[in-house]
């Protein structure tokens, strides 16, 4: 149950493209970790121009006035290959499906154990036999 959370900048994207948004999202998770395409959790959250700080440039970026912070919590047992492609993936699905460039994407990646995730009616992630084959516990 990887979670996404991205920061956008108010008044800049369509619903249009806050959907292509977490649609790239979604796809890249699902093709650099091997997740069901239902296994879709994505929160977007719009920020006023006094409650998003994006550097423009630093380190060496050519970043726009869409210039985002997507974060995305996901399970210990990720491995850095796994992380590395989805850092590729989500900034390449975003750039083709909401037409934001590249630099514009900075992505956060939170690993936490399965103890502390529930996908709800009370029962942790690490008690429950989901029979997925990523989850190692």
């Amino acid at each position: 149950m990887p979670t996404f959370h991205a920061h956008i900048p108010a008044q800049k994207f369509s619903s249009e493209q806050k959907r292509a948004l977490a649609d790239a999202l979604n796809l890249a998770l699902h093709e650099a970790m091997n997740t069901p395409m239902d296994d879709r959790f994505v929160i977007i959250s719009e920020h006023k121009e006094d409650e998003l700080y994006i550097h423009p440039t630093f380190p060496g970026m050519k970043r726009s006035d869409k210039r985002m912070i997507i974060t995305v919590t996901a399970g210990t047992s990720r491995t850095v290959e796994e992380k590395r492609k989805l850092a590729e993936l989500v900034t390449r699905y975003a750039v083709e499906k909401v037409g934001v460039n590249q630099d514009d994407i900075s992505l956060m990646i939170y690993t936490i154990p399965l103890e502390n995730m529930s996908f709800g009616g009370g029962h942790l992630v690490s008690d429950i036999d989901l029979s997925m084959p990523w989850v190692n516990k």
